[in-house]
This record gives C-alpha cells, structure tokens and sequence, in this order.
C-alpha cells in the first residue's frame, strides 16, 4: 500500500514539473506555455524559443547566422508559410523564412535537451526567453 502512494506521488510530482501549455499559435506549432510562472513561447515539444536584442524589432531581419546560428538555431518556417497575426516571416541571409513574434525573430538554445529548459535566458545578456 505504501508503495502504490510513493508512485501516485512520483506521477504527481512528475505531472507538477512538466509546463503547462495555454494557448496555441500557428495551428499548434508555437505554443504558450507556463514555465516558472511566466507564460513563455515554446515549440509544439515544450522547447523554449528565444528573442535576441541585437536583431531590430520589426525590421526583417535576423542578425544571428553562421555560428551563432549553430548555438541559437532559428524557429524556421515551412515554405508557403504566411502571417498569423503577432507572428511574422524573416527572411534569412541564405534565403530561408523564419518566424518572429511581434517583431522579434525567435531562436531555441542548443543547450535547452528537455521541454521546459530555459538555460538561455540571459546568455550575453542579449538573449531573452520569448514571453507572450
């Protein structure tokens, strides 16, 4: 009897750490999830998506290729993707769209290995979990 509370309470520790999702963007593909008491975007898996504040809000662009791409790896967006609201296209220096959220390109960590990892948060202190 003991054993079978020790598990209920396992799973519902378990259950706890787990985000919670919220709302769902992009027919599912972006989420809002709460992590920490923040609701903070992430991908449809749980994985923390990030902005940058070296990239101009708004402008198009990302500044982010090349090697700091390998590290913070764009949220890209599938060909014929369009618009949705506070989520926008970027085009990339090679030609390949990635999504924005009310203007800011938005980036995973390659640190981040589990949903609900937000260890790019405040790296350089330029990068910044994407919060709705």
């Amino acid at each position: 009897m003991q054993f079978r509370s020790l598990l209920a309470g396992a799973a519902a520790l378990a259950l706890l750490a787990m985000p919670a999702f919220a709302t769902d963007f992009l027919g599912g593909a972006v989420k809002s999830t709460d992590i920490g008491g923040k609701m903070v975007l992430t991908d449809a898996n749980g994985m923390s998506l990030y902005t940058f504040d070296k990239d101009t809000k708004g402008d198009g662009k990302s500044v982010c290729n090349g090697d700091c791409a390998v590290k913070w790896p764009p949220l890209m967006a599938d060909a014929g993707a369009a618009a949705d609201g506070d989520f926008t296209l970027v085009t990339r220096d090679d030609g390949s769209t990635m999504w924005a959220y009310k203007g800011w390109p938005l980036y995973y960590w390659y640190e981040d290995t589990a949903a609900g990892d937000t260890k790019g948060d405040g790296v350089g202190g330029v990068w910044h979990l994407a919060v709705e």
